[in-house]
């Protein structure tokens, strides 16, 4: 029997399991993907390779790549881009790690505290979850990413609108900074050498990030460097390997036991004192088909915002609220496209490094990915092809002419003129959390692992005050373009491209309209907890929500430890360890560490 089973290796899975390793669990990490042990042979700079989402090695799928990718139904018109594997979706983030806005949690008195989803927030303070966000700062580490021309111009686009420059991590007011980011800062030859076949940037020649401009799609730079010292800190690069070796950097680790190709079928529960209680998974083996049991004391889940849901109703567990799935809350994204008559370096270095903050309305950040994903930005919106209908739709803000999708000798135009010369923004509102958005099962034949998910977002309605948040953040996202210098400026009108997806399991103030208590334990199953993006009790205010998921994944971990297993609080007492591995020690050491 194990202390705990963590289901998922993804976002937050991957924390939970280290730090309880590091304090002598013995953890079972099950992950329904692959593990892509060495992304330097496996991966390519192929971005069809890599983002298909039927074939691509990073899709919802098995790691047979001949296989199909798994099946949600998603009944409207909306892209659900999630990844199975060890990393989950951290596998293509762009890195970046901003704190959730202070807003969102409870006990927040400012005067723009009604700017802010007042009806479900955090059931605790901002201060409660800081020194959480610092333990998971130093630990991966977030540092202020590394700069060239793209973000110059977008400095240059905030300064002309008068924004203030943010000095801290804690954002409260409008105002530009640097993205704080999870990729490592570029070392010895990194960042001073073009092209990434280039032998100076291996390992050790360079360290860090060697700014080549394809985060999107998996980080396996530098070409030669140990996992545990790839650039991007996805949590295949970073919490996996420090979970692994728990008992070589901690002196009471034990290292988890990760398993692959093992997708969680079922949870199993037995009644005591009346109370129903968690007492193990069952897990399915793709490639032969074979289950498996294993029992535990604590059952993690941590397969995200959908697979969560899926399983709890195949498992047949309570949900006397009936929110067990609702709340599938999301960022309305948008993209607004500068173009210019000099070089912006759009496709070079990190993805992202720059953004603006509008506190209770979201963010607005810039953005650059690789030419094929570039022009898919480009040929995706929910206003159709541009310019072809008539005077309706999206000829009323202060973009060029109509909002929509790019096609034919425009788009080729635009594109000729080179993915250098552009400028591309990506806005992101604060959500409110609306229950009709939900997760369901599917009435369309069952798969291999049971019923499928089905995400239900009826049409995409949003309320007033999320889609005021998105038409002021894509007026802002213009003016910096045209105070940065450029020639024209494109709204696209983005279709739901569901991605920063939170709030399925979540935490809240009110037995009500929650799922989980403040600790992330199930209110109607204990010894049940869930630790990732599904726990989350709103949409943060607009940031991106990585970190504040691993934040509260180790909040979660340390009180599964103090609750379940009699320990001792750690984080406040303690500062947090990364690893005594000495190549990992070494390349730090070098990074200025």
């Amino acid at each position: 029997m194990r202390d705990v089973i963590v289901v998922g290796a993804g976002g937050g899975g991957p924390v939970v399991a280290k730090e309880l390793a590091a304090r002598g669990l013995d953890v079972l990490m099950l992950e329904a993907g692959p593990r892509h042990a060495d992304p330097s042979e496996e991966w390519t700079h192929y971005e069809n390779d890599a983002n298909n989402p039927l074939s691509g090695y990073l899709r919802f799928g098995p790691a047979d790549r001949s296989k199909p990718a798994w099946y949600r139904e998603t009944p409207q018109n909306s892209f659900l881009w999630q990844l199975s594997g060890v990393g989950g979706t951290t596998q293509h983030y762009l890195g970046n790690n901003p704190r959730a806005y202070p807003g969102v949690f409870a006990g927040y008195d400012k005067e723009d505290r009604n700017a802010y989803d007042t009806g479900h927030l955090f059931p605790f303070s901002y201060s409660e979850l800081l020194p959480y966000y610092e333990w998971v700062e130093d630990t991966l580490p977030v540092q202020t990413a590394a700069m060239g021309t793209k973000e110059s111009v977008f400095f240059r686009g905030c300064e002309a609108l008068g924004l203030p420059l943010q000095k801290t991590r804690n954002t409260s007011e409008n105002s530009y900074r640097p993205q704080e980011n999870a990729i490592l800062q570029p070392g010895g030859f990194a960042g001073k050498v073009t092209g990434y076949d280039d032998p100076r940037l291996s390992y050790p020649q360079a360290t860090g990030c060697t700014f080549c401009g394809y985060c999107v799609i998996g980080c396996k730079h530098p070409h030669g460097a140990p996992r545990s010292l790839a650039a991007k800190r996805s949590t295949d690069n970073s919490y996996v390997p420090m979970a692994l070796t728990a008992d070589r950097w901690s002196p009471s680790g034990k290292p988890v036991t990760l398993v692959t190709d093992a997708f969680v079928t079922k949870v199993h529960t037995e009644q005591r004192g009346g109370e129903t209680v968690a007492s193990g998974v069952t897990w399915r083996v793709g490639e032969t088909g074979e289950e498996h049991r294993e029992d535990a004391k604590v059952v993690v889940l941590a397969a995200g915002c959908t697979e969560n849901p899926r399983l709890w109703f195949n498992s047949g567990l309570p949900n006397p609220n009936d929110w067990v799935g609702h709340g599938y809350t999301d960022h309305f994204f948008d993209w607004v496209i500068g173009v210019f008559d000099e070089y912006t370096g759009s496709s070079k270095g990190t993805g992202s490094s720059a953004r603006s903050d509008w506190p209770g309305r979201g963010g607005v950040m810039n953005v650059g990915v690789p030419p094929a994903l570039q022009q898919f930005t480009m040929t995706f919106s929910d206003s159709g092809i541009r310019g072809q209908y008539g005077n309706g739709r999206g000829n009323t803000g202060p973009w060029d002419g109509p909002m929509g999708r790019l096609m034919g000798p425009e788009l080729k135009d635009i594109f000729m003129h080179g993915i250098d010369r552009m400028f591309c923004m990506l806005i992101m509102t604060d959500d409110d959390v609306e229950a009709q958005n939900r997760v369901t099962l599917s009435s369309m034949p069952a798969d291999e692992h049971g019923p499928i998910a089905k995400v239900q977002m009826h049409g995409r309605q949003r309320t007033r005050r999320t889609i005021a948040n998105r038409d002021y953040l894509v007026r802002r996202a213009v003016e910096i373009a045209r105070g940065a210098g450029a020639k024209q400026v494109l709204r696209l009108d983005w279709p739901p491209l569901i991605l920063h997806v939170q709030s399925t399991m979540r935490m809240g103030l009110s037995e009500g309209d929650s799922v989980t208590d403040a600790n992330g334990q199930a209110r109607w199953v204990k010894q049940l907890y869930a630790a990732d993006n599904s726990v989350l009790a709103n949409a943060l205010g607009g940031p991106n929500p990585t970190l504040t998921t691993q934040a509260v994944a180790t909040r979660i971990s340390e009180k599964i430890f103090t609750d379940q297993f009699g320990g001792d609080s750690w984080v406040r007492s303690e500062a947090p360890v990364v690893s005594t591995d000495a190549r990992v020690t070494q390349g730090l050491a070098a990074l200025g560490r």
